[in-house]
């Protein structure tokens, strides 16, 4: 027993003498860069998996891919997040949603194509060592590791964070408060240099909440979708990613609801643009490149807003060939009209909503609304500008029952078959706007349903009733205007023989005298 302590004890002096010739000829810088090498070869060689960081700052700039994947693993974290997995949640500024976020040392699991991928949230203290830096940097190292197995390195590499990139871009614009932009007035810039004031846009309306035909409202949303999704076929077909939507109808039908609607459905900015303070196409044209892309671009009442019938109202003259052309004076010369100098063209406005410039932005629509369609001129409404033509006019039977669910909380089924068709024949022949339908429901939304239904069911009927004498008055002041247009053309027939009669006597008479 006393032999092997003496062995064990040698062999523990023989350890001690070779560790101290270790220490003396290998220093502890040398041997980290031994150990991390072998740990290196055993990972790659070993390892079926590949591991790659994310730093939160790389170099002296943020990493903008850390910032990425960190938004990107708030929507997938909470819902592939197991029960062991600790979240953080946050909610960043001029953001409407909260965010989940991986707390420090844990990790989630998650799938692309089919193929599992490993994201760890690594937080470490920061060693400074002594170094200078011109910028503070946090107490904390902080980065993502992401770790995929080899052979699903070419199938994920970088499709995967291009993925990442797409969606937490998406993500950024969604939580964000969406804004309403109108155009300076005078054409001036705000103190950052922009030509755009903007607030935020809050306005409630929604496809559900829109009074129109449903079938209508589900072909216009389909329409939305495929442009919004349209990256790819916009490409491939040579075309510019933007749309144009023109509204008409009467004044009160729902025009401006309608873009507040695409705007909540697509969640997209909204660019008010007010002609009459822009004077020159130019700026128009500068107005234009200011705009971001994912927006609404909006000209309401354009038949309003400017002279826009046609292109050349006055005609030139043509010039013999034999004449030296005459000289024009140019609109800043002495003595020309200032307004010609401040104002803008059909031509711009063409150029600006399907030329070259409409160019400069992807996914932009453009929004036209008019009271009078036949005062705008043709170039403007062909396709290409405006795509697709909606009209809006009076209030249906299905936009009443909309209307119905919105201000009274009634739904169809709760309508007994008696008054929905008292109804139906109410607004056939009502020829009332969705603004007038709007008010009567308001003014009966304090009562019971049965007494608001009854109520704005009369205030219908009336309606109905003052437009077929409307309609009764214009039908006899055309008949009366017919009739007395066919009076004058029978005093006229006959008056014409007798003119020509005495015409005929007076040239005989001329003839007989000079013979």
């Amino acid at each position: 027993m006393k032999e092997h302590w003496t062995s064990l004890a040698s062999l523990m002096g023989v350890l001690a003498f070779l560790t101290s010739i270790l220490h003396t000829l290998f220093p502890p810088e040398l041997r980290l860069v031994f150990l991390g090498l072998i740990r290196r070869l055993t990972r790659n060689i070993l390892s079926s998996y590949a591991y790659f960081d994310i730093t939160e700052i790389d170099g002296v700039s943020t990493n903008e891919l850390y910032s990425a994947v960190q938004l990107y693993l708030s929507k997938s974290a909470a819902i592939s997040a197991g029960c062991g997995t600790r979240l953080s949640l946050t909610r960043p500024v001029n953001s409407s949603a909260f965010t989940y976020t991986l707390s420090n040392n844990d990790r989630v699991d998650d799938c692309f194509q089919g193929k599992p991928v490993v994201w760890e949230h690594v937080v470490v203290p920061r060693q400074n060592g002594g170094s200078f830096s011109w910028r503070p940097l946090p107490d904390e190292k902080r980065g993502f590791t992401l770790r995929i197995r080899k052979k699903d390195r070419a199938a994920l590499l970088p499709k995967y964070l291009d993925h990442i990139m797409e969606t937490a871009a998406e993500i950024r614009r969604r939580s964000q408060d969406r804004l309403l932009y109108t155009n300076t007035r005078g054409g001036g810039m705000d103190p950052r240099g922009h030509p755009w004031e903007s607030v935020p846009f809050k306005h409630p309306s929604t496809f559900d909440t829109l009074a129109m035909d449903p079938t209508r409202k589900e072909e216009i949303m389909a329409d939305l979708c495929a442009f919004a999704n349209g990256k790819l076929f916009y490409e491939k077909a040579g075309r510019a990613w933007k749309r144009g939507y023109l509204l008409y109808g009467p004044p009160g039908t729902g025009k401006s609801s309608m873009i507040a609607a695409m705007a909540n459905f697509l969640r997209y900015d909204v660019y008010d643009l007010e002609l009459t303070e822009v004077h020159t196409n130019s700026e128009l044209r500068k107005l234009l490149m200011k705009t971001t892309s994912k927006s609404i671009i909006v000209i309401e009442d354009i038949d309003c807003s400017l002279n826009l019938s046609n292109r050349n109202p006055a005609r030139k003259k043509p010039i013999p060939f034999n004449e030296p052309p005459v000289p024009e004076m140019r609109p800043n010369a002495v003595g020309m009209d200032d307004a010609l100098t401040k104002s803008i063209t059909l031509s711009g406005l063409l150029n600006f909503t399907d030329g070259l410039w409409s160019c400069c932005g992807n996914e932009r629509i453009f929004v036209f609304t008019t009271n009078h369609i036949e005062k705008l001129d043709p170039a403007l409404l062909r396709s290409g500008r405006m795509d697709m033509h909606i009209f809006l006019s009076y209030c249906s039977f299905p936009a009443l029952k909309i209307l119905m669910r919105n201000y009274l909380g009634i739904e169809e089924h709760e309508f007994d078959n008696g008054i929905l068709s008292d109804l139906e024949e109410a607004i056939g022949e009502a020829e009332i706007t969705p603004a007038d339908v709007s008010e009567i429901l308001i003014k009966n939304r304090c009562l019971k349903k049965c007494e608001a239904v009854i109520k704005s069911l009369e205030a219908l009927k009336c309606r109905s009733n003052k437009s077929k004498v409307i309609g009764n008055v214009a039908v006899k002041t055309k008949g009366s205007e017919e009739g007395e247009e066919e009076e004058e053309q029978e005093k006229r027939a006959l008056e014409s023989p007798k003119e020509a009669k005495g015409t005929m006597v007076g040239c005989i008479g001329k003839e007989e005298k000079g013979e």
